[in-house]
């Protein structure tokens, strides 16, 4: 398996590289890591010390150079920050090549742009699984998981909540790329109500759900994600009849509170110019530098902290003509094997999905995690990896 990994020196790209290069990934020859400072890459490369890693500088707007790392491959793994802009031009460059592509998706931005060439990569014989992170994607075959255990289906609701043990930090730490945790918070969401797509406004749908510790009483929100764009359309879950799917998320209570308060402050309109000084600047430009800086600068004020993280659906229908409701949850909290990881779950699941798609039975077209993969050989991948998964069911 030979592997390139576009923006593999970032901060869920190096995850990913990381993974596909560890005991956990057998079967990978070659990872081919791209990015635009060859310096970034190496320091990766070099740390990771591994012989089939081929770091690579990349711009990725020069068409010619990002063809010529493509057909190096037999699968792209796109790892480029969705905000970034380059979502549709890598997608287009592996159907050109004819070459297998991943993505980790990015707040649905451009799912159904690339859902709706689904014929043209199928005509081709290519393949395309979109939105193989954690959240999309991991998420994604939770939900399956639940639909595979319901005859009928109502309702499906998935959430996502992350909380940190330790002395709270006095310096924000984004838990991901700023511009994808301002979209989350200052953009209207689509989620599945009664039978269709409908745009809620930005952090709505407050739930306060009571979760097992160290998680405890938790607030949801909606935020735009792929998930309602494709779970409730997909084969064994739209033909069972369901009516709603909804997508919530929670973040730290502490790091909530701040990116709540910027949106206040005015960030809500962060991709909009602002003149300062006779110079237009991007306002989530200056906030995704400003914060990088603050963390540069106090680094030894950022204290050690435990992550843990929670994905879970709730499914509710009829099994067998009896009412139940089903869950799928998946837990994850600190772990040796994650050191070196920004987000290991992210990475991890796009390492899997990269390695599960050429070592499968593959299917020409655009597709979502829910409509590609099986769920038993999926969850036993996110087992190896200490990942704890519970499926429980029980009448309504």
């Amino acid at each position: 398996m030979r592997i390139a990994v576009i923006g593999g020196a970032g901060m869920m790209g190096s995850g990913t590289v990381r993974d596909l290069v560890s005991e956990l990934s057998p079967g990978v020859t070659q990872v081919i890591v791209a990015d635009t400072e060859l310096a970034r890459v190496r320091r990766l490369t070099d740390a990771l010390n591994d012989p089939r890693l081929d770091p690579v500088a990349l711009d990725v707007t020069d068409a010619a150079a990002l063809d010529a790392v493509i057909r190096r491959a037999d699968l792209c793994v796109n790892a480029v920050p969705t905000m970034a802009g380059h979502q549709m031009a890598i997608f287009h460059a592996c159907l050109a090549a004819r070459v297998p592509y991943i993505d980790y998706g990015g707040l649905g931005i451009y799912t159904v742009k690339q859902k709706a060439e689904h014929a043209a990569w199928a005509e081709a014989g290519v393949t395309a699984v979109l939105s193989c992170g954690a959240d999309p994607g991991m998420s994604n075959m939770i939900c399956r998981a639940v639909a595979e255990r319901l005859d009928g289906i109502v309702r499906i609701d998935l959430y996502w909540a992350a909380t940190l043990v330790g002395p709270e930090s006095p310096v924000l730490v984004p838990p991901y790329a700023v511009s994808t945790v301002l979209t989350e918070y200052a953009r209207p969401s689509q989620q599945f109500l009664d039978g269709r797509l409908t745009e809620v406004p930005p952090m709505s749908g407050r739930q306060v759900l009571d979760l097992p510790e160290p998680w405890g009483r938790t607030e949801f929100m909606h935020s735009p994600h792929s998930e309602p764009l494709t779970v409730p359309f997909a084969t064994g879950i739209a033909d069972k009849g369901i009516r709603d799917f909804t997508w919530r998320l929670a973040l730290p209570r502490a790091e909530h509170a701040a990116w709540s308060a910027l949106m206040k402050a005015g960030f809500r309109d962060f991709d909009e110019p602002l003149e300062v000084g006779g110079t237009l600047v991007q306002p989530g430009d200056f906030l995704a530098r400003l914060i990088a800086r603050n963390m540069a600068r106090h680094a030894d004020e950022i204290p050690a902290q435990d992550g843990h993280e929670i994905h879970f659906a709730v499914g509710e229908g009829t099994r067998e003509g009896t009412p139940t409701r089903v869950r799928c949850t998946i837990t994850s909290g600190p772990d040796p094997l994650y050191e070196g990881y920004v987000d290991a779950c992210t990475s991890m699941n796009a390492s899997i999905a990269a390695r599960l798609v050429l070592a499968g039975n593959r299917k020409p077209g655009v597709w979502a995690p829910e409509e590609y993969f099986a769920v038993e050989p999926y969850f036993a991948e996110l087992e190896t990896r200490r990942f704890r998964i519970a499926i429980e069911s029980a009448p309504l």
